[in-house]
């Protein structure tokens, strides 16, 4: 999966480029995938191209667009366990402020208390993640590699924030 932004190139370039990824691809566009118009970018190395997914990974609700969704379907669905049943995957924002004000989102989301309609009170689930390119050292992974990475990610930012 590629959440947007593959390629700064022109469709030659990003032939190149795709010729040397492996596995199926799968490419949700972003505002930078201007190669997609060019008559002479192949599409055939993707699946499919699309603006906007959802899909399912061991009975988790993925959803995947190249702009972060703050208010995303399935948001307050966890499992038996309370554990999340859905993640909303992102790219866009990069490593940049944007993403500094989507991690406070994150914080004041989570830290607000609401009653559901069974008179149960809990904390409102926000399970977004940058899957920022480098983030990951432009290795492909799993959800829940994302997820570990992501948890990792944010431990550090506060503790560098602390010092």
């Amino acid at each position: 999966m590629i959440l947007g932004d593959l390629s700064w190139g022109k469709a030659e370039e990003t032939n190149e480029l795709l010729g040397k990824l492996n596995g199926r691809l799968y490419l949700i566009q972003g505002n930078h995938d201007r190669f997609l118009k060019n008559k002479d970018y192949n599409a055939s190395r993707f699946v499919w191209i699309k603006p906007y997914g959802e899909l399912q990974d061991n009975k988790r609700k993925v959803i995947l667009c190249h702009y972060p969704i703050m208010c995303y379907n399935g948001q307050y669905r966890l499992d038996g366990n309370g554990n999340p049943k859905v993640y909303m995957l992102y790219g866009h924002v990069h490593d940049t402020y944007d993403q500094r004000l989507i991690e406070q989102f994150q914080e004041i989301t989570r830290s607000s208390i609401r009653e559901n309609p069974d008179g149960e009170k809990r904390a409102i689930p926000s399970n977004m993640i940058n899957c920022f390119c480098m983030y990951s050292d432009y290795t492909p992974l799993t959800l829940d590699e994302w997820i570990l990475c992501d948890r990792k990610r944010r431990e550090t930012l506060c503790v560098e924030g602390s010092m």
